[in-house]
């Protein structure tokens, strides 16, 4: 699932859906990887829904960077 918004004329959120989490550590793994990508200001990932809330720099980071930060940690990140 992919949702963004501007939050002010600097800052967006998006939105991912993330598969194969099973516990916390798993959470705070994709948090961490997401976190690693340049111009993400926070990610707030929710095990039971599996979904991932993203605050960013306007303008970057892009989707792929976002989705390959997820794949590369293990997990499976994607827009619906």
């Amino acid at each position: 699932m992919l949702k963004e918004k501007i939050i002010n004329n600097r800052m967006r959120t998006m939105t991912l859906k993330i598969e194969g989490m099973g516990c916390s550590g798993c959470v705070n793994s994709v948090e961490q990887a997401l976190l690693e990508v340049q111009y993400v200001e926070s990610v707030n990932v929710d095990l039971d829904s599996g979904i991932a809330k993203i605050i960013y720099r306007e303008n970057e980071p892009d989707l792929q960077e976002m989705v390959q930060a997820v794949e590369d940690a293990g997990y499976a990140a994607s827009k619906v």
